[in-house]
């Protein structure tokens, strides 16, 4: 049986930490940005964890099983 392959969208999205946790970046900072206000822009800069609901799935997602 040939190997499973990562899925390549959570492969460029998700990044495991050393103790096995997930960061993610956050959304809308990518166009539209005149809108948003400056203290908005800022905070979506910084990245975040994943919920302990989708942690599952997300895990899965990045092993490829």
């Amino acid at each position: 049986m040939p190997k499973m392959k990562t899925n390549s969208g959570a492969k460029k999205r998700f990044n495991l930490t050393g103790t096995g946790k997930i960061k993610r970046s956050h959304a809308y900072k990518s166009h539209i940005l005149t809108k948003k206000s400056t203290k908005r822009k800022r905070n979506l800069t910084y990245s975040g964890l994943v919920d302990k609901a989708d942690l599952k799935n997300i895990k899965l997602l990045l092993s490829g099983k």
